[in-house]
């Protein structure tokens, strides 16, 4: 696959899948524009200082304004627009509040459908591609118990992306998910040490899937929602 010159905007870039799917694309000649909201996510960017690589502060991407200011300048030049940025929490409904179920819809739900919004108009008729991140649970509700709402936001990515790739798929805008179940990285690790960490997959292993989809190759997948499940 080659990205050469081709301009990709990566949300949730400086976190551990973020940071493989930016490093992948770098190797294939992407230039990459990576929002962040904390400061500190950049200082352990492995990236950050590479030529093709835009950091972008942003308070929150759930507003509409601090995502137009991500997409302004590559408006009429956006190749692809890949969303991981997101967050989760565990939580019964009944000790889950208004608050709490706004915050995961907000950081889920409300910032992938503001940034599938902005790459759409970037990209116009050119064409591109988008690449949102939902979850197992948004496949299998069932598993979503302990975790409601966040399964009811994942589940909405899950529904943006199959009603939006039939939307713009007349403009030469092919949009699709995967859905990871837990993804072994460091943090994951800590949470549950005693998990079979071999069956998770890698977040190497997901990027490859999301580097596909977001990619010249893909000709004609779209409203795919691609479960990544590895051995679990």
């Amino acid at each position: 696959m080659s990205f050469s010159n081709k301009h990709i905007v990566v949300t949730g870039g400086t976190g551990a899948l973020g940071t493989a799917v930016v490093g992948m694309l770098l190797n294939d000649g992407a230039q990459c524009s990576v929002p962040y909201v904390h400061e500190q996510e950049t200082q352990s960017f492995a990236h950050r200082d590479h030529a093709n690589v835009r950091l972008i502060a942003v308070r929150d991407l759930a507003n509409e304004a601090d995502v137009a200011r991500v997409y302004q300048d590559v408006s009429g030049s956006l190749w692809a627009s890949i969303h991981i940025a997101g967050g989760f929490a565990m939580g019964k409904v009944a000790d889950t509040n208004e608050a709490a179920l706004s915050a995961q819809i907000d950081m889920n739900l409300t910032s992938c459908f503001l940034c599938c919004r902005a790459a759409v108009l970037a990209m116009g008729k050119a064409g591109g591609r988008i690449v949102n991140i939902t979850a197992r649970p948004a496949l299998e509700p069932r598993i979503g118990a302990g975790m409601v709402a966040y399964t009811i936001a994942k589940a909405g990515v899950a529904a943006l992306t199959a009603a939006l790739a039939e939307e713009v798929a007349k403009d030469g805008i092919l949009v699709n998910a995967v859905a990871p179940s837990i993804m072994d990285t460091v943090a994951n690790r800590k949470a549950m040490p005693t998990a079979d960490h071999d069956a998770w997959p890698k977040v190497e292993e997901v990027a490859a899937t999301i580097l596909f989809l977001a990619s010249p190759d893909n000709k004609v997948t779209r409203g795919a929602i691609i479960p990544v499940y590895g051995k679990s």
